[in-house]
């Protein structure tokens, strides 16, 4: 994240000021007839128009980059992403991290669910694994009994064999 551009934008927006006082005095001292200042009021209407487009677009893509901090590094940036952000950049980060924080705890059942875990779905919904140790009987969501017998090879569903390979029971093989 560039550092954000203060100097910029405060010419940008002195820039908006003047022409819009501009505008208002030219719209205040002329009369109703006047097609060339009716012109060159609207020209002005126009850059104060793509002016303002232009702030709103770096300040979204600015957060939009801020956002995505957050779900590739956590809830704490190092100092220099920090050194990099304004003051209300820091405040908004971590209003955001909070109430992902909150709603993450508050899905689940109470329980909570870490979206950050997830972030990309599946490519299928079998895996191959192998047990890396005698495990016993396994029962699926199906009732199936599978018996996980060390260096035995399975194709099961990743939902129901994530909490054995986090476990280190099960291994995930890749081909």
């Amino acid at each position: 994240l560039q550092p954000l551009k203060e100097e910029t934008m405060r010419e940008i927006l002195k820039n908006m000021h003047f022409l819009f006082a501009e505008n208002q005095r030219d719209v205040e001292s002329s009369a109703n007839t006047d097609v060339e200042l009716h012109t060159t009021v609207h020209v002005r209407h126009v850059a104060l128009t793509q002016m303002k487009r232009c702030l709103l677009a770096y300040l979204f893509h600015r957060l939009q980059c801020i956002k995505e901090m957050r779900w590739s590094f956590g809830s704490v940036l190092s100092p220099d992403l920090k050194a990099s952000m304004s003051e209300q950049e820091q405040q908004w980060f971590q209003r955001y991290s909070n109430n992902l924080a909150d709603y993450m705890s508050s899905i689940g059942g109470g329980v909570g669910l870490d979206l950050m875990k997830y972030r990309n779905p599946p490519k299928s919904l079998y895996i191959q694994v192998r047990c890396l140790e005698d495990y016993g009987d396994f029962e699926t969501e199906d009732g199936t009994c599978i018996v996980l017998t060390k260096n035995s090879t399975h194709f099961l569903e990743r939902s129901q064999c994530e909490k054995l390979i986090h476990q280190g029971i099960l291994q995930h093989v890749t081909t």
